[in-house]
């Protein structure tokens, strides 16, 4: 028998080649609605006293580079850009971790060279803090940090909570609560909405071809609501893979709340630290 034919006999059958569809939904975590409740709970309690509450994520790697970009822009002829995005063609890798401020509508980006750590991330919290937070918010008690589930920000990294502990809270004297959003619930991060899609309006169609470029796009990045963004560049090399010993976690002083222990947590600064 014939390719053909079978294909004719398949056909009858209304048997054709067809893609995967994304349509199954796994079981939700039993905790998630509880978490999304204390979370907005958390949140609008900041939110009332005036003390910072921010939104915090990283986003999507660039190259820098002649690399195509999703979108379009108004000008006369279409720039000219690589065929392939090929990592090896790119003259580096721009890292942005965004912070939102949800009190301010402001948006904070610190842009890196090297890997998406905890540690970079914690040091882009430090350095919003130390330029734009504490003048915005002086002489509060705590702050509040909403962030995923995984990435350098989740709630199972343990170098994540130790550089928190060693550079915000005993570096600034600052009470620290962190609260995640469930597993797959990072759309609902209000920096997915209210600051990344903005900036991804902002550079479309726009080839990043250096790191000033990209930090123009991000400083660019406004709306009609309010929404401005400052943004500085990293250019501290971060390594993967440091751990923290069970010996330096004990030496934390971590809360975990009553609510979901594992995605609510408070790091208080150590007494003469």
């Amino acid at each position: 028998m014939s390719c053909e034919t079978i294909r004719r006999l398949l056909n009858k059958q209304n048997i054709r080649p067809k893609s995967n569809v994304k349509r199954l939904h796994p079981k939700p975590h039993p905790d998630r609605d509880k978490q999304f409740q204390y979370l907005s709970s958390q949140r609008n309690a900041f939110l009332r006293a005036g003390w910072p509450c921010i939104s915090v994520d990283s986003k999507k790697k660039e190259l820098i580079g002649s690399f195509f970009n999703r979108g379009t822009q108004w000008c006369k002829e279409a720039q000219s850009v690589n065929t392939h995005d090929f990592p090896s063609y790119a003259e580096g890798r721009a890292v942005p971790y965004g912070i939102y401020d949800l009190v301010h509508n402001l948006g904070y980006v610190a842009v890196g060279k090297s890997a998406d750590t905890p540690e970079f991330a914690v040091d882009a919290i430090a350095w919003w803090w130390q330029q734009f937070g504490a003048r915005r918010f002086p002489g509060v008690p705590e702050l509040l940090i909403l962030a995923d589930a995984g990435g350098s920000n989740g709630y199972r990294p343990r170098r994540w909570k130790q550089q928190l502990q060693v550079k915000i809270a005993d570096a600034f004297g600052l009470a620290v609560t962190v609260c995640h959003y469930p597993t797959g619930a990072s759309k609902w991060n209000p920096i997915e909405h209210r600051l990344f899609s903005q900036i991804s309006r902002s550079w479309a169609g726009t080839p990043l071809t250096s790191y000033d470029i990209l930090l123009d796009g991000l400083r660019s990045t406004k709306t009609e609501t309010g929404l401005r963004v400052q943004a500085t560049l990293f250019d501290t090399t971060y390594q993967k893979g440091l751990s923290v010993t069970d010996k330096d976690m004990n030496l934390l002083m971590i809360q975990k709340h009553d609510t979901c222990p594992n995605w609510n947590y408070t790091i208080r600064p150590r007494i003469g630290k």
